[in-house]
């Protein structure tokens, strides 16, 4: 009987020590994951910062604005209005004379965001050449999808449009795939109302350093496509 509760005694202190020693594990990984989440969205937020200051001067064949939730509230999505609007401004300052709107159809309502974009562009009395690439669902599909639209419509240079936080994954992912090599690109940071209301620390912290390691992890980040 003595030897029975003895080994009893001897398993739940082991038992107690391996607990405290999971503890301790879970403890590290998640003080680690939260440095690592941190220093990414440093790193974003670094970077759109950096974007605002210093907009594109040089002049290019279009601007490709990349797509967004359509609709929000009933109303056009701020964050889609933006980027439209940073693409007008770009095309008044005579930096493009083309948009090229990329976005396929919202999980949310079905609604098209390129199609969303190109009214947005039209209401405001936009004039130019429009290009609408409408199938692509995610950051990568808008280059992936979007690289024999503008091949084919004779286009060399763009300028990538989208807010100051997604623009770091944007560049990545152009330097990690074929666009970047058939294309002379640059970078525009959309100074809307999205941006500047909603603010960094939700997009920045939650959304987009998980949409980077998300692409990290599925390769779009170190492989050409």
């Amino acid at each position: 009987m003595f030897t029975r509760l003895r080994h009893r005694l001897q398993w739940l202190a082991t038992l107690q020590f391996l607990t405290q020693r999971m503890r301790m594990l879970v403890a590290v990984i998640a003080t680690l994951a939260l440095l690592g989440y941190g220093c990414l969205w440093l790193i974003i937020a670094t970077y759109a910062r950096s974007a605002l200051a210093h907009p594109p001067e040089r002049k290019s064949d279009a601007a490709l604005i990349l797509g967004a939730r359509a609709y929000l509230h009933g109303a056009p999505n701020p964050c889609l209005v933006g980027r439209v609007e940073a693409g007008l401004e770009l095309a008044r300052q005579g930096l493009v004379s083309t948009l090229v709107m990329s976005g396929g159809g919202d999980r949310e309502d079905g609604r098209i965001e390129a199609e969303t974009m190109r009214q947005i562009a039209v209401d405001r009395r936009f004039k130019g050449r429009i290009l609408l690439e409408t199938q692509s669902r995610s950051t990568q599909e808008n280059f992936s999808l979007s690289r024999p639209l503008l091949q084919s419509s004779g286009i060399s240079s763009v300028i990538v449009v989208t807010e100051p936080y997604h623009l770091w994954r944007a560049q990545r992912l152009v330097q990690a795939s074929a666009f970047g090599t058939a294309f002379d690109v640059s970078f525009k940071a959309a100074p809307s109302q999205c941006w500047q209301t909603w603010g960094m620390f939700y997009k920045g912290s939650l959304r987009e350093p998980l949409a980077i390691i998300n692409n990290y992890v599925k390769g779009y980040l170190n492989a050409s496509d």
